[in-house]
C-alpha cells in the first residue's frame, strides 16, 4: 500500500519542525513521491546531513513502505 503525501510531510515535520515541505507525486500513483524540504536548521549543513536528518524523521519507513522518494534539501533565502 502506498504512502499519503500528508502522511509523509507528517512525519518529516514531526521530526525537523521548522521544516517547510512541498510534495509532487511523480508518477500520480500515490507511490513515487518527490520532496523539497526546507529548513533553517539546515544552515551550515552538508547536503549530505540534511537528507539524513529527513531519512531519520521517516524511520523505518524508508524502504518498506515508502520506497520511492526523489529527495531535495534547501535553507531559505535571506
Amino acid at each position: 500500500m502506498p504512502m499519503a503525501g500528508d502522511d509523509i510531510v507528517a512525519l518529516i515535520v514531526a521530526g525537523i519542525p521548522d521544516a517547510t515541505v512541498e510534495m509532487t507525486d511523480l508518477a500520480g500513483d500515490g507511490d513515487h513521491w518527490a520532496a523539497l524540504v526546507t529548513a533553517e536548521s539546515f544552515r551550515g549543513l552538508p547536503r549530505l546531513k540534511q537528507q539524513r536528518a529527513v531519512y531519520a524523521a521517516l524511520g523505518d519507513r524508508m524502504g518498506g513502505v515508502l520506497h520511492a522518494l526523489q529527495l531535495s534539501t534547501a535553507v531559505p533565502q535571506e
